[in-house]
């Protein structure tokens, strides 16, 4: 999406679709109609559900938006059998997304939203012949939150991935609350097991910097603590990403931040298997 004087507009009205498992779709927005649903979505997940704190703005829209929405594409679930108002033509209903920040785009606009907690230029400086992309503000409706939207979505994720030859995915994720003692074993857990060797670790900056090493190692459940992990971040391990160095309270959002990195070449082979090298399994 770009702006146009002061508006959305799409970079391509007749993207394709990314797959599809039964009713539900994935692909990217088409419309600035469309990314206003998803803001909306954002909303009803980060300030309804998880008591972010919002701004005026955000409170006259009931959306969640930022400057950084006009840069990014805005990948999307979409489900075709939901449930209609009386006497409306049958839409296709917003149900999840992710939002997607390519470098070439971000280093013309002063960078990635993930470099306002993390230092994530020195391995960008470090890898000049690979292509990172950020990965923000993914959120699925609650009712939705089962295997097979998740499935969609990460399909939809390594689709784009492909297409626009990804070599690595930053971002932030997040553990609920803003008081990391209550996080101590997930946090250490992380810490101790999946923290990114130094060719790819990045620290959150010193005025935001909360140890995660809050427990000694042998002291750490890892059943336990991975039972208290989010399932997004879990989905990342598995995949193979590494943690940066330190968590990041954000008092805004209500959450204590995690930084992921995920090379691609580090993906599992297991899933990219699973998903088709080429993107197939659930292509439309």
């Amino acid at each position: 999406m770009r702006f146009a004087n002061g508006r959305f507009t799409p970079r391509d009205r007749f993207s394709p679709s990314l797959g599809q498992l039964g009713p539900l779709e994935v692909r990217l927005a088409r419309t600035a109609a469309e990314v206003r649903k998803a803001q909306n979505i954002r909303y009803r997940v980060f300030y309804e559900e998880m008591a972010a704190i919002p701004d005026i703005n955000v409170l006259a829209t009931r959306r969640d938006q930022d400057s950084y929405d006009a840069l990014c594409d805005h990948m999307l679930v979409l489900d075709h059998e939901a449930p209609q108002k009386a006497f409306r033509r049958r839409k296709p209903q917003v149900v999840g997304t992710y939002r997607l920040l390519r470098q070439e785009t971000a280093d013309l606009n002063g960078g990635f939203y993930t470099s306002g907690e993390y230092d994530v230029q020195p391995i960008i400086d470090s890898h000049p012949n690979l292509r990172f992309m950020e990965l923000g503000r993914s959120c699925v409706l609650k009712p939705y939150r089962n295997k097979r939207t998740v499935e969609l979505l990460w399909h939809g994720l390594w689709t784009y991935v492909r297409e626009h030859k990804i070599d690595v995915m930053i971002g932030c994720a997040s553990l609920a609350g803003t008081d990391p003692d209550q996080h101590a074993e997930a946090l250490s857990f992380l810490h101790h097991n999946a923290l990114a060797p130094e060719e790819w670790r990045c620290r959150a900056h010193d005025n935001l910097y909360v140890s995660m090493n809050r427990m000694p190692a042998e002291k750490v459940d890892a059943r336990r603590a991975l039972k208290a992990l989010p399932p997004l971040i879990k989905g990342y391990l598995r995949l193979g990403a590494f943690i940066g160095d330190g968590a990041v309270v954000d008092h805004q959002f209500n959450t204590t931040d995690v930084l992921i990195v995920l090379p691609v070449s580090g993906i599992s082979s297991r899933y990219i298997n699973y998903y088709g090298a080429d993107a197939s399994r659930h292509a439309s």
